[in-house]
């Protein structure tokens, strides 16, 4: 009756990312369903691992985080998880052979916010592509279904997908990072003199993100296309509210996108991916 269990196990993994997360939910939703457990499971590891190094102030987040990493570890080499989480997401590694060192890099990002509260250059662009670039390398991996030629030849931009989510999520939370982890993740960035020019910069790097990450959304096979470029679109509308207030206002609330909104940019994709205008 282990089937029972894994049922469970991915309905707790899907309950995860709709709990946490109405865009990623959604763009989910747009993916054909062949997907839809195995990308649950990867938002579900995801964010717990997240959750331990973000949220557990009043818990040893050294011991909890290093607990997680030896049970994704015994999970995967087993093939089973008492964790439900982890049970869901051994599954989607093993039955799409996701090289273990994409789980390495993510988990060594998640350490890195255990001691790390500024970055240079070279740990930004670490922890980035730790906490996101294999993280759209590990859904790539589920969307080419183990065409690895594929995979190659859209790798790159799965990278700088994630890496533009990633960005956005730094520049809409600088506020709460700052006063509630004690985190700066851009690097060299004094808050406390955050000018227009420095966000105008780091604008400029994300918009580079968006434009290069396109490039692999439209070469995704149809039945992952419009799931991924729902997720982009939201994204991306998030991202131009952000680029239209000052500095100012990013240090002193948190910008969003409506569900409204988010309907009508579904929407919009649908047509725009029914006409093959993507």
């Amino acid at each position: 009756m282990k089937h029972l269990f894994d049922n469970v196990s991915r309905a707790s993994s899907k309950l995860i990312t709709k709990t946490y997360s109405t865009s990623f939910s959604i763009g989910i939703s747009c993916l054909h369903k062949k997907f839809h457990e195995a990308i649950y499971s990867i938002y579900g590891f995801v964010r717990l691992a997240d959750e331990v190094v973000d949220s557990f102030h009043d818990y040893d987040k050294k011991e909890l985080l290093e607990d997680f990493k030896q049970s994704t570890y015994k999970a995967i080499n087993q093939k089973i998880s008492l964790n439900p989480i982890l049970n869901s997401f051994q599954h989607v590694v093993n039955d799409y052979s996701i090289d273990r060192g994409l789980i390495d890099q993510f988990l060594f990002s998640m350490e890195m916010d255990l001691q790390a509260t500024s970055h240079c250059s070279d740990s930004y662009q670490e922890y980035i592509l730790g906490s996101a670039e294999v993280v759209g390398l590990m859904c790539l991996r589920v969307f080419a279904e183990n065409n690895d030629s594929l995979y190659q030849i859209l790798k790159p931009s799965a990278r700088k997908l994630g890496s533009a989510f990633q960005k956005v999520n730094f520049l809409r939370d600088m506020k709460s990072d700052y006063e509630t982890l004690g985190r700066v993740y851009f690097p060299g960035l004094d808050l406390s003199s955050f000018s227009e020019k420095e966000k105008l910069a780091i604008q400029q790097d994300i918009e580079k993100d968006f434009h290069d990450a396109l490039f692999g959304i439209k070469g995704l096979p149809a039945s992952s296309r419009f799931g991924v470029y729902v997720a982009y679109i939201y994204y991306l509308a998030l991202f131009k509210k952000i680029k239209a207030i000052s500095c100012t206002s990013i240090m002193s609330k948190r910008v969003r996108i409506p569900n409204s909104q988010k309907i009508g940019l579904l929407a919009g994709s649908y047509v725009k991916h029914s006409l093959g205008m993507l």
